[in-house]
């Protein structure tokens, strides 16, 4: 009888040869062949080589994860070193290839990207800094990457832009997102744009920030209806459109459901426990004054572009969730996991409870 430890080793020391199948064989439209092996998961390879521009952001390491766990290899090019270290562990030994890059350098974009079937962009900013302006980001950044994209022959190009996405908006950061789409497609024209809404999960600026800073919430008294989604059914969505037909539209990604900053602010306080906040709504001169104030420090704080998208309506348009595989969830199905660390030790275990829905 053999010992567990021998077993083990018996076990390891027999390789069993699988046959591969003609399903196993892809052929990319630009005639390359893509060759799968290994059982699905983590350690099988699907041939695919993707790189993930943003990657290191609140979406793109869900869609790193999402798409290493399929086998694919994914390039990740990174700014800073210590950001991209945690994306390493999400896909077997040697599938996650990170290389440093920057937006103004096309020769470092092409050397992240020539080895690509499909490239996606999710590279955007918040607020404006002396390096980076939204137009840099959004138009100039998003056109370049899409340029050297087409000139090195890459079959897809995924550019992920915002539900608000307007050219005749008030906020700079939605008109730029706008312009950032027709500039990608007037060098790609067969781009997937993605226009997801406004994202939640555990490292957000929105249900976090709502815990910490809701004074900031009650602008416009709290009634500005917004369309809340899962940034892991984005993240899901994107990770999909590798494998089904390409789509040259734009898809739209909102929320399941319609709320207001109102009812985001009550059910934050339901779940953590926490006393109704008594902060004065502060009226938008007044925020609008102090936000511009806040841009003479070096740390990022609110900005005046984000005070004016707190006034702003998410658009009411049909989702596209059906043509990429995924049924978003409700913001109340995954709001406590993000929102218990607010509790005060004596109600970590108590209850969840809802507030009730406006009619």
């Amino acid at each position: 009888m053999l010992a567990k430890p021998q077993l083990l080793r018996v076990q390891r020391s027999v390789v069993i040869q699988s046959k591969r199948a003609l399903h196993d064989l892809v052929t990319l439209p630009g005639r390359k062949p893509v060759i799968s092996y290994g059982p699905p998961g983590y350690s099988a390879v699907s041939g695919h080589v993707v790189t993930v521009f943003g990657c290191t952001g609140f979406l793109g390491r869900y869609l790193v994860s999402k798409l290493a766990r399929m086998g694919t290899q994914v390039i990740v090019p990174y700014r800073d070193e210590d950001e991209k270290r945690l994306l390493k562990p999400m896909g077997d030994l040697g599938q996650i290839v990170s290389m440093e890059w920057d937006i103004r350098n096309e020769d470092q974009i092409a050397e992240c990207l020539r080895h690509s079937d499909i490239v996606y962009n999710l590279v955007g900013r918040d607020y404006e800094t002396k390096n980076f302006k939204f137009a840099d980001v959004h138009v100039a950044g998003a056109e370049r990457l899409a340029k050297v994209a087409a000139d090195h022959g890459v079959q897809r190009f995924v550019h992920v832009s915002h539900l608000n996405a307007s050219p005749t908006s008030s906020s700079q950061f939605y008109r730029t997102k706008a312009e950032g789409e027709e500039r990608v497609r007037s060098v790609f024209p067969n781009a997937t744009v993605v226009r997801p809404a406004t994202m939640f999960g555990y490292e957000d600026k929105f249900l976090n920030n709502m815990a910490n800073w809701p004074i900031w919430w009650k602008l416009n008294f709290g009634e500005t209806k917004i369309k809340p989604v899962h940034v892991i059914d984005v993240a899901q969505a994107l990770a999909n459109l590798m494998s089904i037909p390409q789509i040259t539209r734009t898809v739209s990604l909102p929320g399941p459901s319609t709320l207001t900053y109102e009812y985001l602010l009550e059910l934050v306080e339901a779940l953590t426990y926490r006393p109704p906040s008594r902060a004065p709504v502060v009226p938008k001169p007044i925020a609008l004054a102090v936000a511009r104030a806040a841009q003479m420090v070096w740390w990022p704080l609110m900005s005046p572009d984000e005070v004016e998208r707190r006034y702003i309506d998410d658009v009411n348009v049909p989702g596209d969730w059906e043509a990429v595989g995924v049924r978003p969830d409700e913001v109340e199905n995954h709001a406590i996991t993000y929102l218990r660390r607010y509790r005060l030790a004596k109600d970590y275990l108590r209850p969840v409870l809802f507030p009730a829905r406006p009619s």
